[in-house]
């Protein structure tokens, strides 16, 4: 699908920002009036003209909330947070040190947490202990009753955000009856931008803190857990599920047994080999080369770079061979949906691999382009999505609350 550019991955970042209208983190007219300032694949206008937008919208939302407009104080915010997390998105040279990188990041988060703020449900910033630190976090609450509820514990990806997490899920599980306690891991967010905490394959040590602190709280029902792994998130979610067995459901979205292997998807054979030989005399040269031509490539590889802590592109792709779920897929023990995107540019082929390892209950359900649902975790079609998993959720955790016989 080509959505507003021909340059796929601008293509995909713009309807990735226009889905998430479904829940109020867009106007389609905004996304077209942006998108069509800006040049194919020229990131210096891209950043410009959405940070333009955004803080357009961010002044709509601060002179409502000023005076006293609540409800179009929190649409214009959460539409300006999802803008400015848009326009940072390649700028991608230097960004733990870049100022306007930091700025944005900051705006992106300020304005969702105004805008939390002002939600018709209870919305509670968190900070989750995580070893010697702690991870932010925010808890959406259906309702400020203190019932137990069936509760989706949120793993985001490659460029994910907190603030993300309310259009992604937590929005359409507010609806349903389930709370959502989402988090900012490792390599993600402000955890990353903040804290310099690095992606970690080992996503356990992530997940079982997380599913500590959600215990402690009496608006989590205990028996349904649900762990959710968004984008790279399908491959850290089903790791940490393979070691933490307090999980009544998990869901993949989609679903990734290698992210090595959905690497090399974009490589010729004989990088894979110099990467693995430790030629990084003869990567970089080459891969700088690749990435000039291809915007998806060059902000791929640039992002792995910082979000691994890795010390070169070579580097980046000798450590992404570690996140795999080789040996250790067929220990995943609670029932397991599998989601798969027709035409996913990203992850093509690693659902069917997911599901061929898998020894629990599981299913696999493929969206299409022909319903709009075929890109990479169904952007642009997030009503749809949601169908999907929130209607499997339903009929598992029913049938597990059941009584025998």
């Amino acid at each position: 699908m080509r959505f507003l550019f021909e340059d796929e991955s601008f293509s995909f970042e713009t309807l990735r920002a226009a889905g998430f209208a479904t829940y109020g983190g867009a106007d389609l007219g905004e996304v077209i009036a942006t998108a069509r300032t800006i040049g194919e694949g020229d990131e210096e206008a891209w950043l410009r003209e959405w940070k333009a937008t955004a803080e357009r919208v961010h002044r709509i939302g601060s002179r409502a909330l000023a005076a006293g407009h609540r409800v179009s104080a929190r649409e214009a915010l959460l539409r300006a947070s999802n803008y400015y997390r848009t326009a940072e998105f390649y700028r991608r040279d230097d960004p733990a040190n870049d100022p306007e990188a930091r700025r944005l990041s900051a705006l992106s988060r300020e304005t969702f947490a105004t805008a939390a703020a002002l939600m018709d449900t209870p919305v509670e910033a968190v900070r989750i202990p995580y070893e010697d630190t702690t991870l932010p976090g925010y808890l959406f609450l259906v309702d400020d009753s203190g019932a137990p509820r069936p509760t989706v514990l949120f793993t985001s990806g490659f460029d994910s955000t907190l603030e993300e997490a309310y259009f992604a899920v937590a929005a359409a599980a507010l609806r349903r009856g389930y709370n959502v306690l989402a988090y900012d891991g490792p390599g993600q967010g402000a955890a990353l931008r903040e804290q310099r905490l690095v992606f970690r394959p080992d996503w356990e040590a992530v997940v079982t803190p997380v599913v500590d602190h959600a215990l402690t709280r009496p608006e989590i029902a205990a028996d349904r857990l649900v762990l959710f792994g968004y984008s790279l998130g399908g491959y850290l979610a089903a790791r940490a599920a393979a070691h933490e067995h307090r999980l009544a459901a998990l869901v993949l979205d989609d679903g990734l047994y290698s992210f090595g292997q959905a690497q090399d998807r974009f490589l010729p054979p004989f990088l894979r080999e110099w990467v693995e030989a430790g030629r990084d005399d003869l990567v970089e040269p080459v891969m700088r080369l690749f990435m000039q031509a291809s915007t998806q490539l060059r902000w791929a590889m640039r992002n792995g770079v910082w979000t691994f802590g890795a010390a070169s592109v070579a580097d980046y792709l000798r450590r992404s061979a570690d996140y795999t779920l080789d040996g250790v897929a067929h220990l995943i023990d609670c029932p397991t949906l599998v989601l798969d995107a027709e035409n996913d540019q990203f992850f093509r082929g690693q659902p069917q691999q997911v599901r061929a390892a898998l020894t629990c209950p599981h299913a696999l359900v493929t969206l299409t382009d022909a319903e709009g649902a075929g890109e990479h975790c169904h952007m642009g079609a997030m009503s749809r999505f949601h169908q999907t998993v929130f209607d499997w959720l339903d009929t598992t955790l029913a049938r597990a609350a059941a009584p025998a016989g």
